[in-house]
């Protein structure tokens, strides 16, 4: 059995995500539930997702929508109070170099677009129909594996512009606050379902949502604010009826 919160997970915030999850192991436990003594550190997000013992996740809607909805428990969506966003919805900053002369969105239409992953509907998925909707000609032509590597190749020049997930743009401004001066944000995507957590096939979501949510209201104040995690939030299915991206592969570059 395992349990991972993968997807803000830093070296900084790590005490207080073990934190989070001692609270959750021990009210699973109360009401019955099985759950690991600690945070699996170590596992692929992709690998924790398929996990057939998965006691806790962390799942980004993309992947969710496109792969993992048959196989995965959802739970509900973390509230990390994104700016302009409800309750468990967050969206993507449109990020370029601050000295670029270009400011809108119709400026950038062809030019080189970083991507995180394929499946990352903050680094993909959500810039593809913030595209759309702009009339742009989105050339996904750098694929980096990370945010922060599409952070850096918009700083470094090898890139014109990248979307990033909101929060993980808090999280590496609190980090490197120079990047505010070497980059701005240009838009944000629409908003669509944050994080989930969930948790493996044939399980009942309301306990683990009632252990999360207790869990989440008993947390230091020191980590709650390390982690900008403020509660647990039941989004209706609908939220996920949102068209899936091509793959990125198969646009002109």
């Amino acid at each position: 059995m395992i349990a991972a919160l993968p997807m803000y997970a830093r070296p900084e915030n790590r005490a207080a995500h073990d934190a989070l999850w001692a609270l959750i192991r021990d009210n699973l436990r109360a009401a019955g539930l099985a759950a690991p003594d600690s945070l699996d550190h170590q596992i692929g997000h992709m690998e924790s997702w398929a996990h057939p013992d998965l006691a806790l996740g962390q799942i980004c809607n993309l992947p969710y929508r496109a792969r993992f909805h048959d196989h995965v428990t959802l739970i509900g969506n973390a509230d990390y109070e994104i700016e302009g966003c409800a309750p468990g919805t967050y969206n993507s900053v449109i990020i370029a170099r601050a000295d670029d002369p270009r400011d809108t969105p119709q400026a950038f239409s062809g030019a080189a677009f970083a991507y995180s992953e394929p499946l990352s509907n903050s680094g993909y998925g959500a810039a593809y129909l913030w595209a759309q909707v702009h009339g742009i000609s989105l050339h996904p032509t750098l694929h980096t594996g990370s945010h922060a590597a599409s952070i850096a190749a918009v700083r470094s020049g090898n890139a014109d512009f990248s979307a990033i997930d909101a929060h993980t743009w808090w999280i590496e401004c609190t980090r490197d606050p120079a990047l505010t001066l070497a980059l701005k944000v240009i838009d944000r995507t629409a908003t669509s379902p944050g994080m989930a957590f969930i948790t493996r096939t044939g399980e009942d979501p309301a306990a683990y949502f009632a252990a999360i949510s207790a869990a989440i209201s008993a947390l230091p104040e020191s980590a709650r604010t390390t982690l900008r995690l403020r509660g647990i939030v039941r989004l209706p299915s609908a939220a996920y009826d949102i068209p899936l991206p091509p793959d990125p592969a198969k646009l002109p570059v």
